[in-house]
């Protein structure tokens, strides 16, 4: 693993979890002083993300559930797959915990492709991998959300919670809105997207929620090289 610099936590106070911070973060007004310090806290922790992967190449990103043991096909699937892409060239890039997020890191390892991982501080489930080459570790979801997207050509979705479904809609809220160029999405396990799939066809289409377009660059399937195929010729292409 890369030797970086350490890293410094939210500047208030030193003695608060990573939780209360969040908690006071979005809790309300508080004074200048305080709003000023998270400020300078949320901007060191950009740049300590900026500097870490400042020259990681063409990466795809995977997104997926941290609870999936490695014997679950889903974790074989992500394995797969990922290794695949670095055979392309491209690094891999995770939340860098386990379940899906292992399974890709150790993936693209296996490949000798560069792996990425961006871990956030959690109270639990959060433990980086172990088979990352880059870690970069965060406070702030919002933050890490950013560094998921911003050095990424393509995004590759396994099944996954909460946390999945945010990285799902808020990429595809980004291309919809101009506000990051088309890449290509691809949602592995069709059958756990069946209802997913169902309710953006059967009503947000139909309801003129969202337009046809928005669905352009969006793929299911459950055969990792079916998805690396359409992702590289989306992206070479």
């Amino acid at each position: 693993m890369h030797d970086f610099p350490a890293q410094g936590g939210e500047v208030i106070p030193s003695d608060m979890s990573v939780r209360q911070k969040d908690q006071a973060l979005l809790e309300g007004p508080s004074s200048l002083y305080d709003d000023g310090m998270r400020v300078a806290g949320i901007t060191a922790e950009f740049c300590r993300g900026f500097w870490r992967l400042r020259a990681i190449g063409p990466c795809v990103t995977f997104f997926g559930s941290a609870r999936f043991p490695e014997d679950h096909p889903y974790y074989v699937m992500a394995r797969t797959g990922a290794a695949l892409v670095g055979g392309h060239g491209y690094a891999v890039m995770t939340g860098g915990g386990p379940g899906i997020m292992e399974a890709a890191n150790r993936g693209a390892r296996e490949a000798g492709a560069l792996s990425i991982g961006c871990n956030v501080q959690l109270p639990q489930e959060q433990k980086p991998n172990p088979y990352l080459d880059i870690l970069a570790e965060f406070q702030h979801f919002f933050i890490r959300k950013v560094m998921l997207v911003r050095y990424s050509q393509a995004f590759i979705i396994l099944p996954g919670g909460f946390g999945t479904m945010d990285e799902i809609f808020e990429t595809a809220t980004l291309i919809q809105t101009g506000k990051i160029r088309k890449f290509p999405i691809v949602l592995m396990g069709t059958a756990y997207w069946t209802d997913l799939i169902g309710f953006v066809g059967n009503s947000l289409l139909p309801s003129g929620a969202i337009d046809a377009e928005d669905l352009e660059g969006v793929y299911i399937c459950d055969d990792p090289r079916q998805a690396i195929d359409f992702v590289v010729s989306y992206i070479e292409g």
